[in-house]
């Protein structure tokens, strides 16, 4: 039998240090941000893409992706955890894909990479390699400088047994985790890295769509 593979999108957030409009739906090149973000999903390996929207989103997202087949859109929750929880009930999968709706230089072939490797890892983040040098500041002062050999810089997707992700959910319900990884992380389970692309960014603030616009004509 098919092992389904489901991705979730939250998109529950107001984006308040992006400005008056919500980031996700500011275009580029006439394409809106969620949309190249809902399209590499959509030529991937994924069977359903579950989209977690703000309400006063969801209109416009149907509108959108009135014939895009794979997605469902439904309403997101008071927080990103909230609002993954809520994709998780409505899933119906083997694993699951997270990915932020903020990320549209994710590709299919890092999704499908994803995918392949979540079936022996059971649960995985994307993330890069970090190659500025860190700080450790308490009171505007440098404390240490940390060795950053071992350091990575989380992004999304973050791929995970569909079983396993749902059950950590339930038990830390109410928490306010910023990333899935991590509440498997404190649950005590193994979290293998995926190395993903330095382009692979979050928009969050205006600047960002501007790097976003390189990225995507290239």
């Amino acid at each position: 039998m098919k092992q389904r593979i489901n991705a979730i999108i939250p998109a529950g957030g107001t984006s308040s240090r992006f400005g008056n409009t919500n980031k996700l739906l500011e275009k580029i090149n006439d394409k809106e941000v969620i949309k190249y973000t809902v399209e590499a999903f959509d030529a991937s390996d994924i069977d359903e893409i579950i989209i977690c929207a703000n309400i006063t989103i969801i209109d416009y997202l149907k509108e959108i992706f009135k014939n895009y087949e794979k997605v469902k859109i439904i309403e997101g929750g008071n927080t990103r955890q909230a609002s993954v929880f809520n994709g998780l009930k409505c899933a119906n999968c083997d694993y699951v894909l997270i990915h932020d709706g903020a990320r549209p230089m994710i590709t299919t072939d890092l999704i499908n990479s994803a995918i392949d490797l979540v079936k022996t890892k059971k649960a995985l983040t994307v993330a890069t390699k970090t190659i500025d040098t860190i700080k450790e500041v308490v009171d505007g002062k440098i404390i240490r400088t940390i060795d950053r050999s071992k350091l990575y810089n989380t992004q999304t997707p973050q791929a995970f047994e569909y079983e396993l992700i749902k059950k950590a959910h339930e038990k830390l319900i109410g928490e306010n985790f910023t990333d899935d990884a991590g509440m498997l992380e404190y649950l005590g389970y193994n979290v293998y890295i995926l190395n993903g692309s330095y382009k692979n960014i979050k928009i969050t603030t205006q600047n960002d769509i501007d790097i976003a616009k390189i990225y995507l004509q290239s």
